[in-house]
């Protein structure tokens, strides 16, 4: 029988990085008050930005997870993670309204590029048995 060690290594690292990446996401809406004051943004301007991050988030998720069941990207962790340090780069420079949108979108793309790509990996749990594996992912 082979040594499972390996394997639970692996699901070790794809719940720390799917942790991380969940974490990265609430700083959004953690900085609206630092960004209403920094652009002087209306509450609709920052109800804007909570749009299209859900709107990425949200719009792409069946698309990209239908596309990449069919079409497995083993690269997609690290290009939903690229995605999401674009957007918060892009968010600690932005120097206009609109590039704080294009920022929500990124980051809003990252997540949902990352999380297919997150249950592919527990898909190929130990033994084939995916369930027990979801246990640390969530």
């Amino acid at each position: 029988m082979a040594d499972p060690s390996p394997a639970f290594a692996e699901l070790g690292e794809i719940s720390v990085a799917h942790r991380m990446n969940d974490m990265i996401q609430p700083i959004l809406l953690a900085i609206y008050p630092m960004l209403k004051d920094s652009f002087s943004l209306s509450f609709a301007q920052i109800g804007l930005i909570t749009l299209v991050y859900q709107l990425a988030a949200s719009l792409l998720q069946p698309f990209i997870g239908f596309y990449t069941d069919r079409n497995p990207k083993p690269y997609s962790l690290p290009v939903g993670m690229g995605f999401t340090l674009a957007g918060l780069l892009l968010l600690s420079v932005a120097p206009s309204f609109g590039w704080l949108l294009v920022a929500a979108v990124l980051v809003g793309t990252g997540w949902v590029v990352f999380h297919p790509g997150s249950s592919r990996v527990v898909r190929l749990a130990p033994g084939g048995r995916p369930r027990p594996a979801r246990g640390p992912l969530r």
